[in-house]
């Protein structure tokens, strides 16, 4: 007798069809409705303007004034996506004890919350709701008209959308946590922040400190995104070579933001590394 090698039927593939031609359904009105039309890319006035402006790239600006220029920008860059992310991070911390529920003193002795905790636990959400809910363009659109053109913007506008993340992620992080060992100081008399420090932290810092590694990363990315609206840093600098059709500065500046993104996910990757 001879054997049977062949493969039985998938007793799944209705259901795999299905959902594959339910998600097309769903799918096809959105591209419809993006106007997503990538055959275009291949129309020959499309490709003439793309070779165009690809020569323009060669050879990359190397003059000595204008990297000056550009390493002061990178700098810039860095400060702006530091210095955002510190004051997010000084706005996200009183917002994380009055959001987290595991450090409620009332549900603890009571076992729910007084109605004035729970107003100003939600209070607390929904400005956090709201603070991410704007993305950091947009708030440096707003600023740049309130302080104008530069860091400044760029620096706040940071620091408002991801205080808004890290809060909500922090306390997400805290409530997700072994919470005896908070409840145990709680209940003998101590403050909620003495109950985070030896409480919850201990348990959480590797993973508190990781998200914001990975935070300050896209800090730097959104930092240089910003700069197309005036505020500061490489995308500034970017933006103005661009208008001046200087292919050769924007190949340049194009390397040195690849080169900096690089070293952000390597310092980032290293310190996810060490703690977790």
């Amino acid at each position: 007798m001879s054997a049977d090698f062949s493969c039985p039927p998938d007793p799944a593939w209705r259901s795999r069809v299905t959902a594959l031609l339910i998600a097309l359904i769903v799918l096809w009105p959105l591209l419809v409705a993006s106007e997503f039309k990538p055959w275009q890319l291949f129309d020959k006035q499309s490709l003439d303007a793309t070779g165009h402006f690809l020569r323009g790239f060669f050879p990359p600006a190397h003059s000595k004034e204008f990297l000056l220029l550009l390493l002061e920008a990178t700098w810039q860059t860095i400060a702006i996506a530091t210095a955002g992310l510190t004051l997010a991070l000084l706005a996200a911390i009183p917002f994380t004890l009055l959001a987290t529920e595991t450090l409620s003193i009332s549900r603890l002795e009571s076992g729910h919350m007084r109605f004035i905790s729970l107003l100003i636990r939600q209070t607390a959400r929904w400005i956090l709701v709201l603070l991410r809910s704007v993305p950091e363009l947009v708030w440096a659109l707003l600023l740049v008209r309130i302080f104008g053109l530069g860091p400044t913007a760029g620096v706040l506008a940071i620091a408002l959308t991801y205080s808004g993340m890290l809060g909500k992620v922090y306390a997400e992080i805290l409530e997700s946590s072994d919470a005896r060992t908070t409840q145990v100081l709680l209940r003998n008399g101590s403050g909620r922040l003495a109950a985070l420090c030896y409480g919850v932290l201990p348990a959480t810092a590797a993973e508190l400190v990781s998200y914001t590694a990975f935070r300050w990363e896209c800090a730097i990315r959104g930092s240089v995104v910003m700069g197309f609206v005036g505020a500061g840093g490489i995308g500034q600098r970017m933006d103005e070579s661009m208008k001046m059709l200087a292919g050769d500065e924007v190949f340049t500046m194009l390397l040195v933001f690849l080169l900096l993104v690089a070293c952000a996910d390597f310092v980032s990757s290293f310190l996810r590394k060490r703690l977790v």
